[in-house]
């Protein structure tokens, strides 16, 4: 007869053998225990941006996976928490951001852009505004990549900033192995081939954002929500102003994720419209504030602003678009930001960075575009540039 002090160990362990049995058996079934991962593929039902539900039952492992949230701070939270770098030995990836109100005139153009390129290189995202009938809709690379966070968003407003962070934040939470961060205009095209594109951009250590001291509009845009809105987090001398087409490394976009403090301040409406253009003075002030010798203070999207048709810089027309003017586009210089911004190594002075994106062209140059794309577009020896 067991003695008292046995008897409730015995009992113990004769209820746990079976729960011991049937986890070792489970174990051999389905493997080691994926993590939990983010990403797309995460949530069953989306409003703009679908993707296929692995059925359950074809494999033994269960991924868990977190869904990305629709509104604007869950999703900037979840975002800032990810790891600002890359797991070792892993294949950088470019990230291509469409910020658009409009179907994109140039799709076909990027179709031939990434035509032949491997998808383990980059990833599409699309903003549109799910108020709006797409005509064309969205096919080719663009299928099912609009997230499903879309907002409506317009000119004079904070409306755009805000949608080129939802893109951030959606990059950055989809695939853990995207690297740099382009947000790409619908009146955008690329002027090089993506292979150019793709070594210039995962070689870099620094992100490409134009960053503009003393500009003759800077008091104005600066009091642009009111005459001491920006204070005490933004003083006028810490204000810059730069283009809104830029390309971010990983950690700095996971820096405008996990921003309020300055996003308070530009996230407000203006008091005056006509120098309202917060998506051209916020990234650039933050990351000025936060990691200037991380930026190459210049844009890699090229744009012709000697003509201003109210707040447009010019537009190129179908007739204009011949060989010369791309190889012209090639060859411009990038005008850069303050010069020592960076040190001696970066400094403006000795900088000559190739233009990879041109802007503004008329949806009408599409077939001049296309015409070219082999010849002059995609072929990096076009012209000796």
């Amino acid at each position: 007869m067991l003695s008292p002090t046995l008897f409730p160990l015995f009992c113990a362990l004769f209820l746990c053998l079976p729960v011991a049995v049937i986890f070792t058996v489970q174990r051999e079934l389905t493997g080691v225990i994926t993590p939990p991962e983010f990403g797309f593929r995460s949530l069953s039902v989306f409003s703009l941006y679908s993707r296929n539900v692995p059925d359950a039952s074809s494999s033994p492992v269960v991924r868990i996976r977190q869904p990305i949230p629709k509104e604007d701070e869950p999703l900037l939270r979840l975002a800032s928490r990810v790891n600002p770098n890359l797991p070792p030995g892993s294949t950088r990836k470019l990230a291509f951001m469409y910020l658009t109100t409009s179907p994109l005139p140039f799709a076909p153009l990027w179709e031939k852009f990434f035509n032949g390129c491997s998808k383990n290189l980059y990833n599409v995202y699309v903003h549109a505004d799910p108020t709006r009938e797409y005509d064309p809709p969205f096919s080719g690379v663009f299928l099912n990549r609009v997230i499903h966070s879309s907002k409506p968003s317009m000119r004079h407003t904070p409306t755009l900033t805000a949608a080129a962070r939802r893109l951030i934040a959606h990059a950055l939470l989809d695939d853990p192995l995207n690297y740099m961060f382009a947000v790409i205009s619908p009146s955008c095209v690329p002027i090089r081939s993506f292979d150019f594109t793709y070594k210039t951009l995962v070689s870099s250590r620094k992100s490409f954002i134009e960053i503009l001291k003393d500009e003759p509009w800077q008091f104005d845009r600066w009091t642009a929500t009111g005459s001491h809105a920006m204070l005490p987090e933004v003083k006028l001398e810490e204000f810059r102003i730069g283009s809104q087409f830029w390309v971010l490394k990983r950690r700095h976009a996971r820096v405008v994720a996990r921003d309020r403090r300055i996003w308070v301040k530009f996230n407000k409406t203006c008091v005056r419209e006509d120098s309202c253009y917060p998506e051209e003075s916020y990234f650039s002030t933050l990351l000025n504030m936060r990691d200037p010798r991380g930026c190459v203070p210049a844009t890699l999207t090229h744009v012709d602003w000697t003509v201003n048709d109210g707040g447009h810089p010019r537009m190129y027309e179908p007739e204009e678009v011949v060989p010369e003017l791309i190889l012209r586009l090639r060859k411009t210089r990038p005008r850069y930001g303050e010069d020592g911004i960076n040190g001696s190594e970066w400094s403006a002075v000795e900088r000559m960075d190739s233009f990879l994106f041109a802007r503004k062209f008329s949806p009408e140059a599409l077939e001049p575009l296309l015409g070219m794309a082999r010849t002059v577009l995609f072929n990096d020896s076009a012209g000796g540039v």
